[in-house]
């Protein structure tokens, strides 16, 4: 299954996207994804039809994204039309499009979301985007152009409880690492992810020790 009019439908909607939502991350993800899936059940096959669900969702997640997107339900009009034409069922094109608007941090903070395991690879892998190396560039390029202070000690850390104050709430981007990525690792939902996100979380726990240490001199 060719999903050549997917990438292209990505790289249109994300177009000029600089805060690390771009569509190399995108392909970053469906890559993971796919590398982690095939992982934990090594007799698919990298041409199979999960792969090709997997990978597609993968791309398309942040096409709908209320961070960057104006009218996301204009554009999942546009996938609904999209998935056919790429050779998906029904059912295929809801676990598409379920995976998509349920994946996302924000939308599992009061309410967890089981997704079909095509999307539980899917959003280990984004998730998994927020940590590391990339994770931690990601985490400055988007706090920089939302405005957010690197850190300010006199801004605590909160818990978050609901979407809004996790959408509207004050914060810095040190804190980001306290409030939510340090506890991704735990959110993961598939073995190779669990694998993973740990190592990636244990190299920016020390950043930020580093980083802490340096601010403290």
């Amino acid at each position: 299954m060719d999903i050549e009019l997917v990438k292209q439908f990505t790289k249109k909607q994300l177009k000029g996207e600089k805060t690390g939502h771009d569509y190399y991350h995108g392909q970053r993800v469906a890559n993971l994804a796919t590398k982690m899936y095939l992982s934990d059940y090594p007799d698919a096959h990298e041409d199979s039809r999960v792969v090709a669900i997997i990978q597609t969702g993968s791309y398309l997640h942040d096409t709908i994204d209320e961070k960057i997107c104006e009218d996301p339900s204009k554009v999942i009009s546009e996938i609904e039309e999209l998935l056919p034409k790429i050779g998906f069922t029904e059912l295929e094109a809801q676990d598409i499009l379920f995976t998509i608007q349920h994946m996302s941090f924000s939308a599992n903070i009061e309410h967890h979301y089981k997704l079909p395991l095509s999307g539980q690879y899917v959003q280990d892998a984004d998730r998994i985007e927020s940590l590391g190396a990339i994770g931690i560039a990601r985490a400055f390029t988007y706090g920089g152009k939302h405005g957010n202070k690197i850190y300010d000690p006199e801004i605590k850390p909160e818990k978050l409880v609901s979407h809004d104050q996790y959408r509207n709430h004050v914060e810095t981007t040190i804190n980001h690492f306290y409030e939510k990525l340090f506890d991704l690792e735990g959110l993961m939902n598939t073995p190779a992810a669990k694998k993973e996100a740990h190592r990636r979380t244990e190299y920016m726990r020390e950043f930020v020790q580093e980083f802490m240490d340096e601010w403290n001199v």
